[in-house]
């Protein structure tokens, strides 16, 4: 979070109310109202900067237009200033609701169009390779945890948080399923196959229960560091990142990607949109219907190239 100082006692309370709102009435996660609160912070200390901040009812629709050039100059992705515009917008409107405020300057804000950018996803041999970095050399047993970090991702799209979060209570091994608690504490039930529960019983074998007992851990989360103790999002980050990096994959690669690799397979191969929303844990129907643009996409390339009129050859 941005450290910034606020000596307003009325904002602080301000400040104070909303957190107890998206944490209570909103039900939000820790990470999401943290999230909220960074883009908060940092608006606050633009403006400290930029002229000094006196109190979120002292901001103009100038104020407004100066900070989102700024957020242009700083060359952000489209949905990195949408999303901070929309933390903004949602304090403002939460204020103006309880009566604390009568205005709200990002009511009207106009974001610059920018085309559509469609999800990245790997493809079947990118999928063994990072399984393959993911097993390395065979002489840790760490390596057990990582190569089950990609089976369970791809298997079942899980978000990182998501999958720092899971319990082996969440786990039905006869039914092959898996109980998550996603965004806004949503659980849902999603299946998966024989390549990850071949990985999930050999990690908790030969890796989990020899780390948690060697260091007296009594938890139940499934993903542990060297020492038996749960791993954060931010550590099953920087193991993706690890993980990919040691691949032979180049490019711009993210650990996201394997979440959209999960959802184009499923439409790729037949299934309706609804079965892959649920399956995301998407609130909206609008989110998962991108992925139908990346199998549109890859219909039209297969027809290009196989389609005998489609191509383009000089005779």
């Amino acid at each position: 979070m941005a450290k910034i100082e606020i000596h307003n006692k009325k904002v602080k309370r301000q400040l104070l109310l909303f957190t107890d709102y998206l944490k209570i009435e909103r039900n939000y996660s820790t990470n999401t109202v943290q999230a909220y609160l960074i883009d908060i912070h940092e608006f606050i200390e633009f403006m400290e900067n930029n002229g000094g901040f006196i109190e979120f009812k002292k901001i103009s629709h100038l104020d407004v237009r100066v900070y989102l050039s700024y957020l242009y100059d700083k060359h952000y992705s489209k949905n990195t200033i949408s999303r901070k515009v929309s933390s903004l917008r949602s304090l403002y409107n939460f204020l103006i609701k309880n009566d604390l405020l009568i205005d709200n300057p990002f009511s009207y804000v106009n974001l610059k169009k920018y085309p559509n950018e469609l999800p990245r996803f790997f493809y079947d041999q990118e999928m063994n390779e990072l399984l393959k970095a993911a097993r390395g050399d065979g002489h840790s047993i760490l390596q057990l945890r990582d190569v089950l970090l990609i089976e369970l991702l791809y298997a079942t799209g899980m978000r990182v948080s998501e999958c720092a979060n899971l319990k082996y209570t969440d786990i039905d091994l006869n039914n092959h399923l898996i109980l998550i608690l996603g965004k806004g504490n949503k659980e849902r039930y999603v299946p998966f196959g024989k390549y990850a529960l071949n990985a999930l019983l050999d990690y908790k074998k030969n890796c989990w229960i020899t780390l948690t007992n060697k260091y007296h851990q009594t938890h139940n989360y499934v993903f542990i560091n060297q020492h038996g103790r749960p791993i954060t999002s931010t550590g099953i980050e920087y193991l993706l990142n690890k993980i990919m990096k040691n691949s032979s994959l180049t490019g711009d690669i993210y650990p996201h990607m394997i979440r959209h690799t999960f959802a184009t397979q499923l439409l790729n191969n037949g299934a309706d949109l609804r079965t892959v929303q649920e399956l995301l844990g998407h609130s909206s129907l609008s989110t998962t219907q991108i992925y139908t643009h990346v199998t549109q996409e890859n219909l039209q390339k297969s027809y290009r190239e196989f389609f005998p009129r489609a191509k383009n050859k000089d005779k």
